[in-house]
């Protein structure tokens, strides 16, 4: 394993970096805010100039046959630009959920034609995965409630996981309800007597285990855009006749945050190489903190001018503060992470 950078994974995310960089620049994401959050047009060019949409599945079934690595490159650089588009739930989780099945629709969303969503809570883990759902099969066709479904608002596709297998679903209401990251909407999936096309077995918990490691990506992107943009700034921003970034104060914090960073990309890259059990706990343990604290910092000391609407820092912070509770909490996964490790916990049952 290796944590470095291919060559591959260089020219990916050169791509991609341009293209956010000519289509999805804050102002634009600003732009969108209450108004239709996911831009569908940037998605289809995303999926189908670049590819990404199909990273993840086999040659064979129209993909790109990629590994995670790739997948996380592209993470990173969608974080950076808090870019409102379906890749994580539509080209990661959902695809993920479909791979063993090998299901003639992989072609169909590695080419961008379609977009899928896996129906589950954004706030399950791989711990937890029924957490949100309340479900019942009943002569084929499904029955309930899954609240705090991302992506669902813009997908084809809804693909709900019901008692280790993996249904496609129609005549689903969807319903968007009010949620704190601006950029990634979520919605109350209901069902009743919705006609269920079983589409094969579906492992759920490794599904969220391997969402919960390349989002460890998304948030590296989130704190490294926080890190860079602060830092120019502070180099702008004068104060008494001298650049705020010359303030020691300012130093020690800036240089605390840019270890944070450091170790949240190694973290990353890790749980990217090695989607294991321990790896994304470590990864999911670390990256959730350490992009809230980039983007408190990156509010902080913005000044009057980050507490405002129209700067994108908001943006940032709401992402972060949303990750962190997304596919298990930071306590969720070191909590696993000292099970996994032979590390008992606090006597008396005290965290």
């Amino acid at each position: 394993m290796t944590l470095l950078y291919s060559e591959v994974e260089e020219e990916l995310r050169a791509a991609v970096r341009g293209l956010l960089a000519d289509r999805c620049p804050p102002a634009a994401v600003l732009g969108r805010v209450g108004s239709e959050p996911c831009d569908l047009d940037l998605w289809k060019t995303l999926a189908g100039e670049i590819g990404v949409a199909g990273l993840l599945v086999p040659e064979e079934l129209g993909g790109a046959g990629a590994s995670a690595s790739e997948a996380a490159v592209v993470l990173e650089e969608l974080g950076r630009a808090v870019a409102p588009v379906p890749f994580l739930t539509s080209a990661v989780l959902a695809t993920r959920a479909l791979l063993p099945t090998g299901d003639a629709l992989l072609g169909e969303l590695a080419e961008g034609r379609r977009t899928a969503a896996l129906v589950v809570s954004f706030a399950a883990s791989p711990y937890r995965p029924g957490r949100g759902a309340a479900l019942r099969l009943e002569d084929g066709r499904l029955s309930g409630t899954v609240t705090g479904v991302a992506g669902a608002d813009v997908a084809d596709v809804l693909l709900v996981p019901f008692e280790g297998r993996l249904y496609e679903v129609a005549d689903a209401v969807v319903e968007v309800v009010p949620s704190l990251d601006l950029t990634r909407p979520v919605a109350a999936v209901t069902l009743s007597g919705a006609p269920a096309r079983e589409v094969g077995e579906c492992d759920l918990a490794a599904v969220l285990r391997f969402g919960a490691g390349l989002l460890a990506s998304e948030q590296l992107g989130v704190a490294e855009w926080c890190l860079g943009t602060t830092l120019s700034y502070v180099k702008e921003r004068h104060q008494f006749a001298r650049p705020i970034g010359s303030f020691q104060a300012i130093k020690h914090r800036l240089a605390d945050l840019w270890l944070d960073v450091v170790r949240a990309r190694a973290a990353a890259r890790g749980a990217a190489a090695d989607l294991g059990d321990i790896p994304v706990a470590v990864a999911q343990s670390w990256n959730a903190g350490v992009a809230v604290r980039a983007a408190e910092e990156a509010l902080q000391l913005h000044g009057g001018i980050g507490m405002t609407w129209e700067h994108p820092v908001h943006l940032y912070l709401k992402r972060a503060k949303a990750t962190e509770i997304a596919l298990g909490t930071p306590g969720d996964h070191r909590e696993a992470l000292a099970s996994l490790a032979g590390v008992p916990g606090p006597e008396g049952g005290q965290q």
